[in-house]
């Protein structure tokens, strides 16, 4: 058997052990990533309800303000059948007439924050219910993303043990320098395309090279990248 051959399946175990590394890293980023959409729809939401909030403390004080004025004409016109002289009168009527221009303006600030709130109740509606159900899906995929995970984790762990049995059928030079490059390279074993072209870095290799991967006796290493050279 060609000593590469037990390389090529421990760089096969390796790929299948570096995928399942970068989906368990990739996971809980995408767990972020959801959390953090919910996020935006919180806080646009969370402005929402301010604004309405707002709106609806402005309606609550202009209708306290009318409110006051009218208790306070009434009270007006009422002690104004007692008053005994015609200056006295006057006066009254300067006062509710500027009570009733108070109240015009209270009324109208109310009127105008009515119409203004109809918007906005219809946004916090919306964004209340596009929240709720981004929430129900957002929670069914991170169920999903969680069951992953633990698939991801038990296959990891089979490829590892997996690992351990394969990389004893490696020789121990090319095992010491397989590992050592992986680090750095990726995929470390590359076959030797026609042409001498190494299929890692594309370098064409000198003849020297090709004849010493024919022969398949040692560990040929390409003279730019360093990975593993072979022919199928």
């Amino acid at each position: 058997m060609s000593f590469v051959q037990p390389l090529l399946e421990l760089q096969d175990v390796d790929g299948r052990i570096r995928e399942l590394e970068q989906e368990v890293v990739d996971i809980p980023k995408r767990k972020e990533q959801e959390n953090a959409r919910l996020d935006t729809l919180r806080q646009l939401l969370a402005s929402a309800q301010g604004e309405l909030k707002s709106i609806q403390m402005k309606i609550a004080e202009a209708d306290l303000e009318a409110e006051a004025r009218k208790s306070k004409i009434n009270d007006l016109k009422k002690n104004q059948v007692l008053l005994k002289t015609n200056k006295e009168f006057q006066m009254y009527n300067l006062e509710i007439k500027k009570l009733e221009d108070d109240l015009s303006t209270f009324e109208a600030r109310e009127i105008a924050a009515l119409d203004d709130i109809i918007p906005v109740k219809a946004k916090v509606a919306e964004l209340e219910a596009k929240l709720a159900k981004e929430q129900t899906d957002v929670d069914e995929y991170m169920a999903d993303l969680d069951a992953r995970l633990a698939e991801v984790q038990q296959a990891l762990q089979e490829a590892q043990t997996e690992r351990e049995k394969v990389a004893e059928k490696v020789d121990a030079r090319p095992k010491l320098y397989y590992d050592r490059l992986r680090c750095k390279r990726w995929p470390v074993v590359v076959e030797l395309h026609e042409g001498m072209v190494c299929a890692g870095c594309n370098l064409v290799q000198p003849p020297s090279v090709g004849q010493m991967v024919r022969r398949d006796m040692d560990v040929v290493a390409c003279t730019m990248c360093g990975r593993i050279l072979y022919q199928p």
